[in-house]
Formats: structure tokens, sequence, C-alpha cells
């Protein structure tokens, strides 16, 4: 489960290594899909995991997105080999394993398998606004703070449109850190570092992701090209018959 597990983490992302190379060729441009929107994007990344056991894998990824219409993302281990391929649309989602002969799908914005703590559910929009600036959930409002001891100094508290509470903190103008409480009671905390511009929007180049306090994800972005065109096969992932559905 350890692939099913790697892609979850961030997304979306957000995931050893051997299988079959990815459905979709990252750098495949020809025949741009219909109704690419201006603000499209493809974003590659460096990424670092760490397991239950502690032992770290590194892997590369790369998203493709149309925000709020369709995302694809493809993890990849050495020498290119694919790993894990997110697809995600409005009339559902799906996600394949190669190395472990897995998916899972679903529908809505939430992605990941409900019930499951090792398998976090993730808002896909959430991840995929890290890379046009968006740090903090679309639509939140600011509470008051609790007036007890549980009260941390810095931190503006604050509710998302759903009712889910969390909190954040900036640091030199920029968002510093977000906190919330994950589905098993533990804080779930994403930091923010090395701001930069990539085509003209400041994001964090770093990212890390901890859970209980304990960082289990690091993402490093290397690149952001905006305004881009995908090819028709970007937004199709096969399913391959001898596949099975995660939970069975």
């Amino acid at each position: 489960m350890l692939a099913v597990t790697l892609l979850c983490a961030v997304a979306v992302g957000l995931w050893g290594c051997a299988g079959t190379k990815p459905a979709v060729e990252p750098g495949a441009q020809s025949a741009p899909a219909e109704g690419a929107k201006l603000d499209s994007l493809r974003a590659k990344m460096a990424i670092t995991l760490k397991d239950d056991k502690g032992k770290e894998h590194d892997l590369d990824a790369v998203l493709f997105s149309v925000p709020g219409k369709r995302y694809r993302m493809e993890l990849t281990g050495p020498l290119g080999i694919g790993v894990a391929s997110l697809l995600w649309q409005e009339e559902g989602w799906q996600m394949t394993f190669p190395t472990e002969k897995l998916y899972m799908k679903g529908a809505g914005y939430m992605v990941g398998l409900f019930g499951e703590p090792s398998i976090p559910m993730v808002n896909i929009h959430q991840v995929a606004g890290l890379f046009k600036g968006i740090l903090l959930p679309e639509g939140y409002e600011e509470v008051e703070p609790p007036g007890d001891s549980t009260r941390e100094e810095g931190a503006t508290y604050a509710r998302e449109k759903t009712g889910r509470m969390f909190t954040f903190a900036r640091e030199g103008g920029h968002i510093a850190w977000l906190s919330r409480t994950g589905s098993d009671g533990k804080p779930e905390t994403i930091r923010y570092f090395e701001f930069k511009d990539f085509e003209g929007v400041e994001i964090p180049a770093r990212v890390v992701f901890e859970r209980g306090g304990e960082k289990y994800l690091e993402i490093r972005v290397k690149k952001v090209n905006r305004n881009k065109s995908f090819s028709q096969g970007t937004w199709r992932l096969t399913i391959p018959n001898s596949y099975k559905l995660v939970g069975e």
C-alpha cells in the first residue's frame, strides 16, 4: 500500500519503485485539449516522503492543472518509472498504482479513502491552489481565539466554508504555516518556506507536511509553466481489468 499512501499524502498532493511507464508522457503536446483555460499550468516537483518506519523515498512529480476543472498528477521513481497517476475531473476522480496493480475512484473534491487514517482525504483544489499562490482556504473567516491555556500565541484562528476549524500564522508578509486537526485527532501542519517568483506568481519553493509533530512529506517546486495547452491524452486514464480496487 506504499504507493497508495504516497499519492494521497499530497493530493494531492501530492506517494519502491518498479512498474510500467506512465499512461501519459508529461511532455506530450500534440492536439491541444479543447477548452484549455488561460490559467492552466504545469508544475514539476521533487518529493521526499518518510514512511512509518522512518525510511525516506525520493520521487518526482508533475501536475497538469486547469483550476477547478481538471487535474492530472504523475509520480515517477528512479529512471522515470511510473509509480502512481491521479486524474480528477468534475464528474469524478480515479487513481492507478501500477507497482501494486491497484486503483481508487470516487467523486467530489475530497480525494482519498474515507475512514483510513493512513490515506488522508485531501481537498484537491487546495493542493492545486498552492501553485497559484493560494495558501489559505478560499472563503474562510477569522474567529475568536480560545480564552484558555490552549490559545497559541501568534496564531490566527479561522473557519473554512465547510465549518472546519484551522489556525495559521504569517511571517514577513508570507503565510508561514497552517494547521488543522486530522480525522485521527492528531494535528496536521503545512509549513511554507523559500518564497520565490515562478512566472509572475510568488509561491513557496519548499513545503513541509507534518502529522503529530513529525515531518512525513516535503515538496520542492522545480518549475511552473503557466498558460499551457495539454494533449487530449492528458485527460484519459485507463484502468486495466487486472487491477483491483483498494479496500476490496
